[in-house]
């Protein structure tokens, strides 16, 4: 048996007689006595718990990602540095460059959400990226400040970043101890978490283990442990499967990895969907989209999953693989079993999500619908993908998330579509084939007769969309 090993702030940490599945927060704030990083929400929608994970790549370079400390678990960080703003300043109590950036802005009001975006601030300017102000707000969207607003911090990113030199790249070196190469059990009593590295122990463990739970990024199942306090038995991690972080381009699809973070899967997705774009950027945070992963997504088989939509729209599969019977793909639409339910057999993993690419002719689009534009759980989301021949509609696929107990095609809708002009009657014919196909329930997110409507109108952009005299236009999303 074994511990977590960790570098904190530099520094190689044991997390011996330590939960694997505490919190990273809970650990950082409560046995390493770090208390910079604060708890706010306690699910990943604030960003006071920001801290930056750290691994080295393959060209030796440090990678610095922004992650919520709050749905981290520490056994997901075995082998990874972690670091917190107390980790920034120099040993002599020099301010690190971001932090004398905020100091010389006026970048903080209150100071509780201060530590977080500072450490956003970090693995953006260390990520040396343009610090245009898109890019800049899309760093700080996962990260609220209830007392003002957020021009001095903006300013005080724009005037740091990138950072041509970070003061902790000589650090790659402390990273050698901590690898492992084989897979790894962490244990407390009552409590078991499997790290393992390949595909063929992850199986093993599987088809052993049918009743442990499987840990993709924790964006989802981290919730359990942050915010409902469940104590998990046993948790197999699927983060560290080489396998399953692989991604494969071919003359006619994409195969995404299950284990492939949506950060990282980002810019080959916008290359080949470019309507992703914007659409992919509301899916979470960065600190969302640095642990969240497709597989995961397809794991949790929740009704308003924003990529779910997407993988209906493009027929893509599915690939599933058990250690006795091999692999196997299921069509999107026969994924999804029920509310929350997929066909995931009891000895099975999900391997791979396989991505057809456009059609030449193909058009493709997206749309979401929530409360609020950053940051919120769609109340509605939508894809689809069809084409234009001589003026009418073909290979009509529209598929919705919100609408039903799981992401569905709008199979009546499609039919009415098919082989008609793109004009008004023809949409209201489809607009009122949505309601006899669909039954949407009400919560606190949009009603019912919202969500009716709402679709009936994301038909009706789409037509507008498609009717547009010259390349079709893109409307700003919701």
């Amino acid at each position: 048996m074994s511990a977590p090993r960790i570098l904190l702030n530099g520094e190689p940490q044991e997390l011996s007689d330590v939960s694997p599945m505490m919190t990273l927060l809970d650990w950082l704030r409560g046995p390493a006595g770090l208390t910079g990083t604060k708890e706010g929400c306690a699910e990943g929608d604030c960003g006071a718990c920001t801290v930056v994970a750290e691994k080295v790549k393959a060209d030796g370079r440090i990678e610095r990602l922004a992650i919520n400390a709050c749905l981290a678990m520490v056994g997901q960080l075995d082998g990874l540095g972690v670091r917190t703003i107390e980790g920034l300043a120099a040993a002599d109590g020099a301010l690190h460059p971001v932090q004398a950036a905020f100091v010389a802005s006026g970048g903080t009001q209150c100071g509780f959400c201060t530590p977080g975006f500072v450490m956003a601030a970090y693995a953006f300017a260390a990520g040396a990226e343009p610090p245009e102000p898109a890019r800049i707000h899309d760093a700080l969207a996962g990260n609220l400040c209830r007392c003002t607003g957020y021009r001095s911090i903006v300013e005080a990113i724009a005037g740091v970043s990138p950072l041509t030199q970070d003061t902790f790249d000589d650090a790659a070196v402390r990273f050698a101890p901590l690898t492992r190469t084989a897979l790894a059990e962490f244990t407390t009593p009552g409590q078991r978490f499997d790290v393992p590295r390949t595909l063929a122990e992850a199986l093993a463990l599987r088809a052993q283990f049918p009743q442990a739970l499987l840990l993709a990024g924790g964006t989802d199942l981290g919730l359990l442990v942050s915010r409902e306090r469940t104590v998990i038995p046993h948790i197999i991690y699927l983060g560290r499967v080489v396998e399953l972080g692989a991604m494969e381009e071919s003359t006619d699809a994409l195969t995404i990895g299950a284990a492939v973070t949506y950060t990282a899967a980002l810019d080959t997705l916008v290359r080949h969907f470019p309507a992703l774009d914007r659409y992919l950027v509301r899916l979470g945070s960065r600190q969302i989209r640095n642990m969240g992963t497709i597989g995961g997504n397809l794991g949790t088989a929740s009704p308003i999953g924003d990529f779910l939509p997407v993988l209906l729209a493009l027929d893509a599969r599915i690939r599933l693989v058990s250690g006795a019977r091999g692999a196997r793909d299921l069509k999107a639409g026969e994924f999804f079993a029920g509310y929350r339910r997929n066909a995931v057999a009891a000895d099975e993993l999900i391997a791979a999500a396989v991505l057809p690419k456009l059609w030449p002719d193909s058009i493709f689009f997206v749309d979401k619908i929530s409360k609020r534009y950053d940051q919120d759980i769609s109340a509605l989301c939508a894809a689809y993908h069809l084409r234009i021949v001589d003026g009418t509609l073909h290979d009509v696929r529209l598929a919705f998330g919100g609408m039903a107990a799981t992401p569905k095609r709008a199979v009546r809708a499609e039919q009415v579509l098919e082989g008609r002009a793109a004009d008004d009657e023809a949409f209201a014919a489809a607009a009122a084939a949505l309601a006899e196909e669909f039954a949407p329930i009400g919560d606190w997110r949009a009603s019912a007769q919202y969500r009716m409507t709402a679709a009936a109108n994301l038909l009706r952009r789409l037509q507008l969309r498609l009717s547009a005299s010259t390349q079709p236009i893109e409307l700003d999303l919701l």
